[in-house]
Order: C-alpha cells, then structure tokens, then sequence
C-alpha cells in the first residue's frame, strides 16, 4: 500500500512514540478491506509498539479501523483510507496514541478534559480537501484527550450511499450525535467555542483585562504574521487578535510564487506562519472579530465577543474574503450544489454536471481541475471574453467534456433540496437559458473585510482602505496591510511585504510620539 519512501517516513515518525497502540479493524472479503489490511500491515511493521487486531461485523462501518491505548476502546477511527491529505491525520493520531505530545497549549488540552457530556462526531471529507486534514486532526486530539468523545473520518468516496442519504455536497461536513454540526474548515478552538459557551466567556473576560498593546494587529493572515514578526523583533508590546490565524491561505491549496519556496501548500504555509509568531514574544488572540475601531490617544478595537482591546498603535490585515454573486439561490444551496473550493468538493461531483462562475485564473484552473472528474463542466464569464491568462485558456480548450459562456451574466441558481440547474443571460440579446446541473462553483473574485470600519476611515469605492507609502491610513495611528487596503495586486508575497513595511511605519510613528 506504502511505497518506500512513505514507508520510511512512517518508521522515522513512530520512532516517537513511547507506548503501545492497539489498531482494530472492522474488516471483511472487499477490495477496499483489503487495501486498508495491506495498510495496516504496513504500519505494523513500522514500529514494534504497533499491534493490529481484525474483526467482523459489529456496529462499526466496514471498512474501517480505531487507534486506541491499551485497555481503551475510544480512540480516533478512520472509515475509508486514510490516504492524500488525510494521512497525516493518520500519523498524527498515532504519534498521541503513542505518547507523543501534540503541540497544543496546556490550557486548550484541559479545557478538553473538562467538557461535561458525551459527543460524538462523524466527519465526512475528500481525500483532495485540503481543508478536512485541520477538522480531522482536531477532533481525533479531542477523542485522544478526553474518553468521553469520539470521532470517525469518514472517507465520502468509501461509503457513497451516506453521502447520498446525508445529502452532503460540501466536505468538511461535521456531525454530532446525529446532527449537523458544521460545514468547511473548523479548527480546534472553534469546535470547543460552539460545545462550551462557558469557554468562550472565560477567554472574552480574559481578553477585556490586558493591559495595552504598543501595536496591535488585527487579522492573522501573511500581512498580520509578517506585521507580528517585525514589530516584536522591535521588542515593543505586539498582540495579534484574529478570526482564524493564516486567514484566506487556510483555503488555498497549491503555492508556487512565494519566492525561496518553491512550492508549498496553503494549510501548511499558515501552520508556518503561526509557528514563526509564535517563536517571538506575540500574544495571539484566536477566534476574535473586530466589530468597531474607536480612535484615539489610546486607539479602541471593540471585538464581537463583548470584549475590547486597546494600543498605541494598530495594523489591520483583515484580508478579503471571496465574493457573492447575490442571485437567488446562492444562499439557498451553499453546500447543497453552490460550492467555492473546485479541491475540496469537486471529488462530491464526479460524473455530475457542475458550473463555474468566473472566468479569471482562478475559474479556469477550477474548471480545468473539475474536468477530470465530472461529466461536464459549463464556464459562464460576464465579460465578453475569459480573462485568464493565455496557458490556461489553451488547456481549457483542448478539453471535450467543458463548455464556456462569455457575455453570460448567472441569475438565478435552481434547486429543490439541493441545485438541479442555473439560469443565465446574454447580456447582447438579452435572452435567457437554463442549464441543467448538479454543482455551482463560484470564482469571481475578492471583497474586502473592512464593513466595521465603515464611517470610521478612508476606504475606497470598493471597500479597500486607503494607505500611504508606510502603510499609514486617515486615522492617526492606524495603518494597514494586504488585501483589505488599496495595494493593486492581492498576492501573497506582497501582503507579508507590506505588512513588515506597515509594522516599521507603526514603530517609526511611536518612537516620534
């Protein structure tokens, strides 16, 4: 099942572990049991600390396997390979089985241990999802810590029929006992603020009583990581409070134009991001929206938690975040056939009809992708041409199962329970068409996260805040970086530039207060 070189990998991981793992596998005579019995016997002999055991019938979906401690039955369980971006999620469950410390701060793994009640998770997820890995990962640390939850990765492609019966056409998609719980990334403070209220009050109180900042950064994306980086290397007093730390690189899956790396992935560029901040002396305050900016002597971030924290100077990189259609039916369908990431739920849509609204680089390359695995794809672009770049474009045409409408403007997205079709104009004639589908994905772009700084700032027409050479804004002590400002290229490699050129701009105005 593993090649050599996972093989190796695998045997150099689980040299960590320092206590035995009890692997049970609910098996039986299928081509898929037997690809996960190949598995197992890889990982067994990985490590001498390893011992798998097999079983028929019972309770459990088949295939699948628990990894457990000696003597425990509630560990994490993975139905379906665990293969593609999920087999890190694999490894990583066996190394804290094993005895290997996760790398989550002490206060987080109590108040894990602390949750009163029994939960139950299933999440379904694409081997392709780069999203899934951060969900799985998250609630197996949960079950690791705590006896009274439990959590199954549930491969979608394995087990089609629950896809089916559940109607789930967006991954990550999270149960708890028996119930939706979720839709699209969830990281692990998230999961505990939606299962402890009680937590989420603790952390505002917290937060209300900290002392002054001498910068504080909103928004932990490249531009708040690379603001956070030079202000603390200044030795000046840095927080960074964000809604979700790598922000919009969280949903972006390859990176090859960040020069020196040649190429990377998103979730693990972020997880890069946040340990580099972390190395300095940075208070990180996860999970916190900026509801209002309040200028002054000491500028006011008022934060939706109740809470509000208060500096000398402030940076927002509250970044973008991708852009609505507005037609009927968009809201309607988000995860019932409207979808926004072609990587993860394309797999959801194999041999179904889909659409891409969007006819920018980053449509074509979704239609591109989707292509490979559905029956047909219709590209619908506003414009009276695509605007991708020429290379996309030529592999766009070579390819039999993809349609493009220019000049198409989408009105309506259809459905019943979930999508069956989208209505489009021609913008010259003015007649309208309805094709029949399964799947919208929507690639049109960017808007900026600045809605609470309306009336407060400088913000241009489209909502971007207006900076100068330094990053400065219209407020006094208030600068900014990255794609919520006016900076004419959204890359990311230009928002960490200009957030260390914001940082420097924020220091040079304190030292001359």
């Amino acid at each position: 099942m593993l090649d050599t070189n996972l093989k190796g990998q695998l045997g150099a991981y689980l040299q960590r572990i320092t206590q035995p793992v009890y692997i049970v596998a609910s098996l039986d005579d299928t081509p898929a049991s037997a690809d996960m019995r190949e598995l197992l016997k890889d990982i067994a002999e990985a490590s001498p600390l390893m011992k798998v055991s097999e079983t028929t019938g019972g309770p459990h979906r088949t295939p699948s396997f628990s990894v457990n401690r000696p003597g425990e039955n509630h560990g994490p369980r993975f139905a379906g390979l665990p293969m593609g971006h999920e087999f890190t999620s694999l490894v990583l469950a066996l190394l804290q089985v094993g005895g290997y410390p996760p790398k989550v701060e002490q206060s987080i793994l109590d108040q894990i241990k602390a949750l009163d009640g029994d939960f139950e998770f299933e999440v379904y997820v694409s081997l392709t999802c780069h999203n899934c890995p951060d969900v799985v990962q998250a609630l197996n640390l949960m079950a690791i810590q705590n006896p009274r939850i439990k959590t199954t990765m549930i491969e979608g492609g394995a087990f089609p029929e629950e896809i089916q019966e559940r109607e789930i056409m967006g991954v990550p998609t999270v149960f708890l006992n028996g119930t939706m719980f979720g839709n699209g990334r969830l990281g692990l403070e998230e999961i505990l603020a939606k299962i402890d209220t009680s937590g989420a009050e603790r952390e505002a109180r917290k937060i209300a009583a900290k002392e002054p900042f001498d910068v504080l950064i909103v928004g932990g994306g490249p531009a708040g990581a690379a603001a956070a980086v030079y202000a603390a290397r200044k030795g000046i007093r840095t927080g960074v409070a964000s809604e979700r730390f790598g922000g919009q690189v969280l949903d972006t899956l390859g990176i090859e134009n960040f020069i020196s790396v040649k190429e990377t992935e998103g979730p693990r560029f972020a997880v890069a991001l946040e340990e580099h901040v972390r190395s300095y002396e940075v208070d990180i305050m996860n999970l916190q929206r900026a509801k209002a900016l309040v200028p002054g002597e000491l500028i006011e971030v008022q934060l939706e938690s109740g809470a509000s924290l208060k500096a000398r100077t402030v940076i927002i990189s509250t970044g973008a975040r991708w852009r609505n259609i507005n037609v009927p039916g968009e809201h309607e369908f988000k995860n019932k056939g409207v979808a926004y990431c072609p990587h993860c739920d394309g797999p959801l849509f194999k041999g179904k009809r889909v659409a891409v609204i969007g006819g920018g680089n980053s449509g074509v390359e979704a239609a591109i992708d989707l292509a490979g695995l559905v029956a047909h794809v219709t590209v619908l672009e506003f414009d009276t041409k695509l605007r991708a770049d020429e290379v996309l474009q030529r592999k766009l045409r070579s390819l039999p199962n993809v349609t493009v409408l220019t000049n198409a403007q989408t009105t309506e997205i259809t459905g019943d329970q979930k999508v069956n079709g989208l209505v489009w104009k021609d913008r010259a004639s003015g007649a309208t068409q309805r094709v029949e589908l399964e799947g919208v994905f929507v690639q049109i772009g960017l808007v900026p996260n600045t809605e609470w700084l309306k009336g407060t700032m400088e913000l241009s027409k489209f909502g971007e805040i207006v900076i100068g050479p330094r990053g400065e804004t219209s407020v006094p002590g208030v600068f900014a970086a990255g794609d919520c400002t006016t900076v004419p290229f959204k890359q990311i490699i230009i928002a960490a530039g200009d957030g260390a050129k914001a940082a420097l701009g924020a220091f040079d105005h304190l030292i001359r207060q």
